[in-house]
């Protein structure tokens, strides 16, 4: 990589992404983000992010936001309680006072303040990555979709899931976990649902039996966000005949996957607001890891994607973020900072990722939730 200030790209405009071009931005480095969606386009999916603040807390304070953060987040709840599918409570757990703290932020009000940070002009919207061509010297050209190039002495690929930077580096593709998640939610359930409130208690709730769960987590304001889970095709709705837009007929076919259920587990899908979203739980292997590449380089669920019973993924990616920004702003030599940022990450991408895919396959096993109850009292938490 050249001595002189290197061309910095970082291609995607998530948590992660943002965080790093803040703190390169507060140490002075100049970066330019490049986001496929429009200026226009809606805030992102989802409603809330639960972020664990040990993780979190040091990528906020780098970014020089922890205080305006605190002033749109809230508590999140911690308690959580493990039940069979006869609404049996097989283990509550409250974490102790001075525990792992969670914190929860809805997805856009945390996309907002990173934008806000943000240098005008910074985030080119618009701009979808079609491929990378190595020139050499750690140099690469950036074809976008709508033809123009660009040439950067580093790549940031933070592009997520299927991330467009990650095959320079990397022979792996996600592959589906054999679980599928399909979201709900429950509005202002201590009013409307006060059994259901009771039921889920103050933070998250998990059902499980023999490779199925019904799981419900508050998600403030008196949201229930609500998952079906089980194992099998990602292509469930089309083999049940039924588009994933047709609410009372996937609301049918989840009843009926889950017939002889408790009635009170039942009602978190008999009950639940709105639609069903399909989502089918991806992952990249364990561990996952790269040859260092003069010029390129991977954060968030681009370098790690995991399944989210690890928890934390939005606060992994930006920690991701904040210690990439920082190694590069303290290290003359760009080359010699992603190594370093590198060498520290894979480590931790893997220990985090293991968790998720042990946790994943115990809450899903066959003998749930015996082997969750297990897994929970050996002090790893899904």
């Amino acid at each position: 990589m050249h001595p002189t200030t290197p061309r910095i790209a970082i291609i995607g405009a998530g948590p992660g992404g943002l965080t790093c071009a803040r703190v390169l931005q507060r140490s002075g480095v100049p970066v330019t983000v490049f986001a496929h969606e429009a200026p226009a386009a809606p805030d992102p999916q989802g409603g809330a992010l639960e972020l664990r603040m040990t993780t979190a807390r040091t990528a906020l304070r780098a970014a020089g936001l922890y205080e305006e953060f605190t002033a749109v987040a809230r508590p999140a709840g911690r308690e959580l309680r493990l039940l069979d599918h006869t609404a049996t409570v097989l283990l509550q757990d409250a974490p102790a006072p001075g525990g792992p703290d969670r914190t929860e932020v809805d997805r856009a009000a945390l996309r907002r303040l990173l934008l806000a940070s943000l240098t005008a002009g910074t985030v080119r919207w618009g701009s979808y990555l079609r491929t990378l061509h190595p020139l050499g010297d750690g140099r690469h050209k950036a074809e976008f979709d709508d033809g123009h190039t660009e040439t950067f002495d580093l790549v940031i690929g933070a592009d997520g899931a299927w991330s467009r930077v990650r095959p320079m580096l990397s022979e792996e593709t996600p592959h589906y976990s054999g679980v599928t998640f399909v979201e709900t939610g429950i509005e202002d359930a201590d009013g409307r649902h006060p059994d259901l409130a009771r039921l889920v208690g103050d933070g998250g709730m998990l059902a499980l039996s023999a490779g199925k769960g019904l799981l419900a987590r508050r998600h403030g304001r008196g949201h229930l966000l609500v998952y079906a889970g089980f194992r099998g095709s990602q292509d469930w709705a089309l083999a049940a005949g039924v588009r994933i837009t047709d609410t009372e007929a996937v609301r049918a076919v989840l009843l009926d996957g889950f017939a002889g259920w408790d009635d009170r587990l039942l009602a978190l899908l008999r009950d639940s607001d709105g639609g069903f979203v399909n989502r089918p739980l991806f992952a990249l292997p364990v561990p996952h890891t790269w040859n260092h590449t003069p010029g390129l380089t991977l954060l968030g669920d681009a370098a790690h994607l995991m399944t989210p019973f690890a928890g934390g993924g939005a606060g992994l990616a930006m920690l991701d973020g904040c210690e990439l920004a920082r190694a590069l702003a303290e290290d003359s030599d760009p080359d010699a900072a992603v190594r370093a940022y590198e060498s520290a990450l894979l480590p931790r991408a893997a220990q985090a990722a293991d968790h998720a895919a042990r946790a994943l396959a115990q809450a899903f096993a066959p003998d749930a939730p015996d082997s969750a109850l297990r897994f929970l009292r050996a002090g790893r938490e899904p």
